[in-house]
C-alpha cells in the first residue's frame, strides 16, 4: 500500500475472508504487515492503544459482532487522532443504506467483496494502486 512497513488493519470477523485478503495482498506484492482485529470494538482498542503503530489504511468489514463497521466509523470518525486515518469498506453487504452510512461517515472508498478469487485480487490491485499514489496530510 502506502508508507512501507506500516500496517494494515483489518477489520473482519470472517477467517476466510481475512485468509483471502492475505493471500491477494501477498500475491500483489503488497509487503505491509497486516493486522487483523475480529470486531469494531477490538480495532478501537488497537487503534488507541499508545504501544500499537498507526495504520496507513483500514480495510473494513460492515456485518461484524459486537460492534459493527458503521459503528465503528461512528466512534473512529468523531476522533480527532483517528479519523485522518483512510478506511476502506470491504463488505458483502448490498444494502444502500449501509453504503449511504458509510459514505456519511468520510470512507474513502466502498467495495463489494466479489465471490470470485481472481476479481477479489483485482479490488485489491485497485486498494493498492490507489494508495499508492494518493498522497496523505
Amino acid at each position: 500500500m502506502k508508507t512501507p512497513n506500516k500496517p494494515i488493519l483489518v477489520v473482519e470477523d470472517d477467517d476466510v475472508d481475512v485468509m483471502t485478503i492475505r493471500r491477494a495482498l501477498k500475491e500483489i506484492h503488497v509487503v505491509n504487515p497486516v493486522i487483523r482485529e475480529e470486531n469494531g470494538e477490538r480495532a478501537i482498542q488497537y487503534l488507541r492503544n499508545s504501544e500499537s503503530e498507526m495504520p496507513c489504511i483500514i480495510l473494513l468489514d460492515l456485518n461484524m459482532p459486537v460492534m459493527n463497521g458503521i459503528e465503528f466509523l461512528q466512534v473512529v470518525k468523531s476522533d480527532p487522532y483517528l479519523k485522518r486515518i483512510p478506511v476502506v469498506v470491504l463488505t458483502t453487504s448490498e444494502e444502500q443504506q449501509d453504503k449511504v452510512n458509510s459514505f456519511n461517515f468520510s470512507v474513502a472508498g466502498y467495495m463489494a467483496k466479489p465471490v470470485d478469487y481472481r476479481r477479489f485480487v483485482e479490488v485489491m490491485r485497485s486498494i493498492d494502486l490507489y494508495w499508492s499514489l494518493s498522497e496523505l496530510p
